[in-house]
């Protein structure tokens, strides 16, 4: 019986999760917008949903139009109602657009993003996630040109080891990132230090001519295969596919106090679902407490405070862009579901 029971009970609160699962609409929401320069999907999504996550069940696709799924400075979005379900779509002056195939005489100009790229085009080109063994291997910097411990752009570096690419990055190593929990690690972070053209070999020793540097490079920064760093601004807000706890475990420039449009790390990445344009909440860690009659230690329950979107995910880590902070937040605070 009590088996029964605990089915049943499991059985509402899976029910219960299901129906609040759903896009809900704001009670001053918009029939129409005209979108502008400066205008990112977040923005878009919450200024008709809620729960803005939802963002991709509500967006109609026409699929008359070119690149359907990019949206532009000056389209207008308007309330549809499709098999009596509201949809986002766009639209002109006459109505839902319908369009016959035609040369398209003006230029597109650029699509909105889904998150404000300012917030985080400096760190994607920054850092990246790799295995201790991949740094230790890779090649490294002997000296500079006239002897120089220190170079920058325009100088050139002596490397000694294996040629990875004519184009190559110079990084050095950064945080090691494990779990707070299990204690597993989760991946050593590398950060961007300098890009650069191999010009010479000489067994293996290497020449390169360092085009762009952020910082100085270093005796011992190391040499990687230049990654693609360009940024995907197509990505929708949206939920998760499954049920993800986490914790944020960093956060870029080493900042005590995290808010609005910082860039932080969790210990989730791939492996459990996620990948770029998921939001999750962030909860603020309840206080640990004194009960005063039994003198144990209590944890207090967490409390909502704030969402996040991931930007770029690894397998065990992943990078989020905090989009709301209704407090305070800190590393160990916990992510999860919104």
């Amino acid at each position: 019986m009590r088996k029964l029971l605990y089915a049943l009970a499991a059985s509402l609160l899976l029910i219960t999760f299901t129906a609040q699962a759903a896009p809900e609409f704001r009670s001053d929401h918009p029939e129409r917008y005209t979108v502008v320069k400066g205008d990112t999907l977040w923005d878009i999504s919450g200024r008709f949903l809620n729960n803005p996550w939802y963002w991709p069940e509500i967006w109609h696709v026409n699929p008359q139009v070119e690149n359907p799924h990019l949206i532009y400075p000056g389209d207008v979005l308007a309330l549809v109602y499709i098999d009596g379900e509201a949809r986002v779509t766009k639209v002109t002056s006459r109505g839902v657009e319908k369009l016959s195939p035609q040369v398209r005489s003006e230029p597109l100009g650029t699509p909105i993003p889904a998150i404000p790229l300012d917030a985080i085009s400096s760190f994607l080109s920054e850092a990246r996630i790799v295995d201790p063994e991949t740094l230790q291997q890779a090649p490294y910097v002997l000296e500079g040109e006239d002897s120089r411990i220190i170079t920058g752009a325009g100088d050139r570096v002596y490397v000694r080891g294996e040629k990875p690419a004519d184009k190559v990055g110079i990084y050095r190593r950064s945080k090691v990132f494990n779990d707070p929990q299990t204690g597993e690690f989760l991946g050593l972070e590398a950060r961007s230090i300098a890009r650069g053209n191999v010009t010479a070999e000489n067994g293996d020793v290497l020449t390169v001519s360092i085009t762009r540097s952020s910082e100085e490079v270093r005796i011992g920064d190391r040499l990687l295969v230049q990654e693609d760093r360009r940024i995907n601004t197509q990505f929708q807000p949206s939920a998760p596919a499954r049920q993800v706890e986490g914790q944020m475990i960093s956060v870029e420039g080493g900042v005590n106090q995290i808010g609005q449009y910082d860039v932080v790390a969790i210990n989730r990445g791939t492996r459990e679902g996620l990948e770029a344009g998921n939001v999750l909440a962030v909860f603020q860690a309840g206080n640990l407490v004194r009960d005063p009659v039994t003198d144990e230690t209590i944890e207090l329950p967490s409390e909502r405070a704030g969402l996040l979107m991931v930007f770029r995910a690894y397998e065990k880590v992943s990078y989020g862009l905090v989009l709301q902070a209704s407090r305070v937040l800190s590393i160990g605070d916990k992510v999860r579901n919104p």
